[in-house]
């Protein structure tokens, strides 16, 4: 195998198992998609377009090489892992709806179930983003929060948290005030 060959491998491996993650996390909203509570649409990146273009380009390999040099298909397989991965995961991964589910928070990463999380914690500037870690690893996720639906996951949080659905480890973050901070 030459040098080209073998990183078009290792590519499509990664590709493959990056097509496969999505997959799984669309199945599992699938599955969870009944509890949700409040959702919204994924925010298309400003590089989509580029994206499918990348899935057009490598279809257009994966014809040259299976019909036009009549290679065999595993010299094609890189080239195809990146037409799943970007003509097909990539939007799949676009339907998932981030947001509020009965037993957790999908992030812009995936689902969290409310028992794992540890801390909560808001960043606003332009956007404003909801960052969650993990009880037991030291990995946070966030979650972009639209502007309209802000006040309504505030709150909501604010519940789970009086409700004792979500169990800070340490020391617990600010979610900010609300009216009830007043009563």
């Amino acid at each position: 195998m030459t040098a080209v060959r073998v990183a078009l491998f290792v590519l499509g491996v990664g590709f493959l198992f990056a097509t496969l993650r999505i997959v799984v996390q669309f199945l599992r909203y699938r599955s969870l998609r009944q509890s949700a509570l409040v959702t919204w649409p994924v925010e298309t990146p400003a590089t989509y377009p580029w994206l499918l273009a990348l899935g057009v380009v490598a279809g257009i390999l994966v014809f040259i090489k299976l019909v036009v040099q009549q290679q065999p298909p595993q010299r094609a397989f890189g080239e195809g892992m990146m037409l799943l991965y970007y003509a097909y995961a990539v939007p799949l991964r676009m339907k998932i709806g981030c947001g509020l589910f009965a037993d957790g928070i999908w992030t812009d990463a995936g689902y969290i179930p409310y028992a794992k999380i540890g801390g909560l914690s808001w960043r606003e500037g332009k956007t404003i983003k909801l960052v969650i870690t993990y009880r037991l690893r030291s990995i946070a996720r966030s979650l972009t929060v639209p502007r309209d639906h802000y006040a309504e996951v505030r709150r909501f949080l604010r519940d789970k948290i009086a409700a004792h659905d979500i169990h800070f480890t340490g020391k617990t973050l600010d979610l900010g005030g609300d009216d009830r901070d007043h009563i």
